[in-house]
């Protein structure tokens, strides 16, 4: 036994002699690849991260309601708008109204594919509207026949067109690969049709904890909110940047019953309105002046600033004690700025307004007197929706009527050029101001949260 572990001694040290300095040399080479390999890892990674963007979202999607962001990226409409407010070809050659304003035809360009190779013409647009007649002319020539004159109906021709599982025509991205769970997207990676630019990976969460602990464990690289307690959670953060920006398409508002006995009078809604600082809030968003953003050519940017005026509303409080306590109007609004609710509530409740405040989730169509949410807006200014006194049980949901809004927005819709919509826009927002179905409170800030 001893002669063996001898005879190995001996061999083991013979070698180290021998191929001492090759063994030096490698350990040494060795120690300066892990020593470099540690050092430019991180440069590796960024590199790697710059070419494949993983952005995470809270909802439930298909190709069928595509976030806005994800579906201009893979497709496009048949027309696009700038934002000077003209109509600019997009999938459409060319288009031509009637003279009644009650038919348009758009040709379609030729030689344009979907991404999955075949050709796009007529047949595939699935453009859907009420009271609107949809007739195939030819391949490459649709037909849209409306029941009542709308010279601005090729705006509303601006969604890009998808069709299952996510495929696009003529978009800067392409999709690679989707995943779905439940008949929802869990996952979508999109390949960009042009050198230069990165791979878009999206995943889809139910609910913002996943979300949030996606973000922390690597799972995806970026992610947006308007909340701001999540952003003070990552404001520590050494490897996070976060880059604020604003949404102008959606407004915080707060709403009125205006078939509310109580809030009839003009007079009461427009002291409510100045019954709160909208300039405490400012923190959340850029206050609005105005029903339409000042990002959109229709914006009046001579409108008078409404100033906070809290005894306005103690006035009307006061001057009939027994009338007002019997009047208890029911604020709801939603969880997601349940903050600002109570802020608002609490200033109104201080000038003497009583309420019974409740706090709903989106699932829910509640039945309210005064309702702060979120409008959501589209690119053209058009607002005929949300308060042309038709649209009651609609769009309309404060049951507003006001004759002078009602002309203002049917002349708006008379006319396609931006110019001539403008001299029934501008007075537009002077009337609704004056007298107002809700408050416009502010367009929010958006924050993107992304690794460094």
């Amino acid at each position: 036994m001893r002669k063996k572990i001898r005879f190995y001694y001996w061999l083991t040290t013979s070698f180290l002699q021998k191929h001492a300095r090759l063994i030096f040399l490698s350990f040494t080479i060795s120690i300066i690849l892990i020593v470099a390999l540690v050092s430019v890892s991180p440069t590796i990674d960024k590199v790697i991260s710059s070419q494949r963007h993983t952005i995470g979202y809270v909802g439930q999607f298909d190709y069928h309601n595509l976030p806005d962001e994800i579906a201009s990226k893979i497709s496009s409409g048949l027309v696009f708008v700038d934002v000077n407010g003209n109509l600019i070809p997009a999938l459409a050659a060319n288009w031509e109204g009637s003279a009644d304003n009650k038919t348009f035809r758009f040709h379609l360009k030729k030689d344009i594919f979907w991404s999955d190779g075949k050709a796009f013409t007529a047949e595939d647009l699935n453009y859907t509207f009420r009271d609107v007649v949809t007739k195939i002319v030819s391949p490459y020539l649709i037909q849209f026949e409306i029941r009542e004159a709308l010279p601005i109906f090729p705006t509303y021709l601006i969604k890009p067109i998808v069709k299952w599982p996510a495929i696009g025509v003529a978009g800067l991205y392409r999709t690679e690969k989707t995943k779905m769970r439940g008949g929802y997207l869990k996952e979508l990676e999109l390949i960009p049709n042009k050198n230069n630019m990165p791979i878009l990976i999206y995943k889809f969460y139910d609910n913002e904890t996943q979300l949030l602990n996606a973000y922390k464990i690597g799972e995806i690289r970026e992610f947006t909110t308007t909340k701001k307690n999540i952003i003070e959670i990552f404001k520590s953060w050494r490897n996070t940047q976060i880059d604020r920006g604003i949404d102008y398409s959606l407004l915080l508002t707060l709403f009125f019953n205006t078939k509310e006995p109580f809030l009839k009078n003009k007079d009461i809604r427009q002291a409510i309105s100045v019954a709160f600082n909208k300039n405490l809030l400012s923190n959340y968003g850029l206050i609005a002046d105005s029903p339409i953003p000042p990002n959109s050519w229709a914006f009046n940017s001579d409108l008078k600033k409404q100033v906070f005026n809290r005894e306005l509303l103690e006035k009307i409080t006061q001057k009939d004690n027994s009338a007002t306590a019997e009047v208890k109007l029911r604020f709801v609004s939603f969880f997601e700025y349940s903050d600002v609710a109570e802020t608002i509530n609490k200033s109104l409740n201080e000038a003497g307004l009583q309420t019974k405040f409740d706090l709903v989730s989106y699932s829910a169509e509640p039945e309210f007197d005064l309702m702060l949410a979120y409008l959501k807006l589209q690119l053209d200014p058009d607002q005929y929706f949300f308060w042309h006194s038709s649209q009651q049980g609609k769009g309309n949901i404060t049951g507003y009527q006001n004759l002078k809004v009602d002309k203002q927005l049917e002349d708006a819709r008379r006319f396609l050029k931006t110019s001539q919509r403008n001299q029934f826009y501008f007075p537009f927002q002077k009337t609704i101001l004056d007298d107002p179905p809700a408050v416009f409170i502010y367009y929010p800030y958006v924050y993107t949260i992304r690794r460094k």
